[in-house]
């Protein structure tokens, strides 16, 4: 910690804690694939390059890979399985209203969401909540992957190069997607538990903004990676200190900030949303939900007042 000395007391907390949410993340992403096998070679000849094992790619999981936010469609599935009430719903719905309409990762809204779930999961078994992760994926999630990006992350499975996705999502459920769509493992927020039931509390902080980079970059020196040869994919402004870190990001479904950033810098952009107001705000296209229906048109009406 001695190259942290130079920040105030509350600053140097703030970057502890990113720190340490990310070497967990890390850790805990390696040890779910030590045993799996390397990737099938054969894939393009440029870009991703066939055969260098010292790249790999990283995808943010919300609005990059899939439609929405992780964190809500495993609220709804919990909500289904009664871990919690009807008002708790409400709140989830209202969360994923405004990620839809705004297209950002507001910190409050994360905060709340971070906080619900993490006093629903309390007490409840870390298996428990891995094998409904899985069937709430079939109900809610596979449905809402981006075929652009999944065929993105394919083409560095078929380099033969491992793929990470890194996102704030509950670990837990980061690895099941992931494995879900063939990928090499997850970073994700690591909650804590003891015996193998959560505690409610975290490990660190959120995997969020800065706490990502800390993230890719522990795993990259953990796996000999090369960080200026590996690929960065996201939506989100807040995860420019990732994208900063690869020499191949990309910007993917893009909210304005990062659209902005990105044409200013070069980087590559990739949008599969379709529809003028979904370009321009991060909507997509295809009706919402019914359970996020009452909570986006409060929104609406609400952002109507304020203008």
């Amino acid at each position: 910690m001695a190259a942290l000395g130079w920040l105030t007391p509350r600053r140097r907390s703030a970057t502890a804690r990113s720190v340490l949410a990310g070497e967990a993340s890390a850790e805990a992403a390696r040890k779910s694939t030590q045993d799996l096998p390397d990737a099938a070679p054969g894939g393009e000849p440029d870009f991703p390059v066939h055969g260098d094992d010292r790249a790999a790619a990283f995808f943010d999981l919300d609005n990059t890979v899939m439609q929405g936010a992780a964190l809500f469609h495993f609220g709804r599935g919990l909500y289904k399985r009664k871990f919690f009430e009807t008002r708790d719903l409400a709140r989830f719905a209202w969360q994923q209203a405004w990620f839809r309409l705004a297209g950002i990762e507001d910190p409050e809204h994360m905060q709340d969401a971070r906080d619900s779930a993490l006093s629903i999961v309390k007490g409840h078994r870390v298996s428990e909540l891995r094998s409904i992760g899985e069937e709430i994926y079939d109900e809610y999630m596979a449905e809402r992957i981006w075929p652009g990006t999944r065929a993105l992350a394919q083409a560095h499975l078929d380099a033969g190069q491992k793929v990470w996705l890194v996102t704030a999502a509950p670990v837990e459920i980061a690895q099941v997607i992931a494995r879900r769509l063939g990928l090499t493992g997850a970073l994700g927020t690591v909650a804590e538990s003891i015996g193998g039931v959560y505690t409610g509390k975290l490990v660190g902080e959120p995997l969020h903004g800065p706490a990502k980079a800390e993230a890719v970059r522990a795993l990259a020196a953990a796996e000999g990676l090369d960080l200026s040869r590996c690929a960065a994919y996201s939506d989100s402004h807040n995860d420019i200190p990732m994208l900063s870190l690869v020499g191949h990001p990309y910007a993917i479904n893009p909210d304005s900030k990062l659209r902005k950033h990105a044409r200013e810098l070069e980087w590559r952009l990739r949008d599969y949303r379709t529809g003028r107001k979904a370009a321009k705000v991060g909507i997509p296209a295809a009706a919402g939900i019914g359970a996020v229906a009452g909570g986006t048109a409060a929104a609406i009406a609400l952002h109507r007042r304020r203008r």
